[in-house]
């Protein structure tokens, strides 16, 4: 198997998996603004233009989104002290609580399919993880690649 295969197999398979676990939870955070929690939690705090770029979304759609999100005491906004026209987006505590019962509700749907797993089936899912561990580390330590469209 040629590595380009071997990426968008990889890719395929972490996209549906994540589609598949927040299809299957219950929560009541709406989608798309739980997609923004992660992303601010994964990368800091934020200015919107970046959590867009990030987002591969418009920046207005991500300043309603975390308007709503301000609303409901999830993210704080503050003026850059760099750019006073640009906000900074940061999680609050109410937030970091939101994302960890939209992070236990998705895990919650996939404990029984991992515990159902039989002979090297959970091991390998370790492992798994653990590459893909290793691969998001190398990918965040290197010069970033071409950005391409599709």
């Amino acid at each position: 198997m040629a590595a380009t295969d071997l990426s968008d197999d990889l890719l395929r398979a972490a996209a549906r998996l994540s589609r598949w676990a927040s299809q299957s939870a219950t929560f009541d955070i709406p989608h798309a603004q739980a997609r923004l929690l992660a992303l601010i939690d994964e990368n800091g705090t934020m200015r919107i233009r970046a959590i867009a770029e990030a987002d591969h979304t418009s920046q207005p759609t991500v300043t309603t989104q975390v308007q709503r999100m301000e609303a409901a005491g999830w993210v704080c906004r503050r003026a850059d002290a760099a750019d006073a026209r640009a906000s900074l987006v940061s999680l609050t505590p109410a937030g970091r609580a939101a994302l960890a019962r939209i992070r236990a509700a998705r895990a919650a749907v996939l404990d029984p399919v991992i515990a159902a797993l039989q002979g090297p089936g959970r091991s390998r899912v370790r492992d798994a993880v653990a590459v893909m561990t290793e691969l998001l580390d190398a990918a965040s330590a290197g010069p970033p690649g071409p950005r391409p469209t599709a």
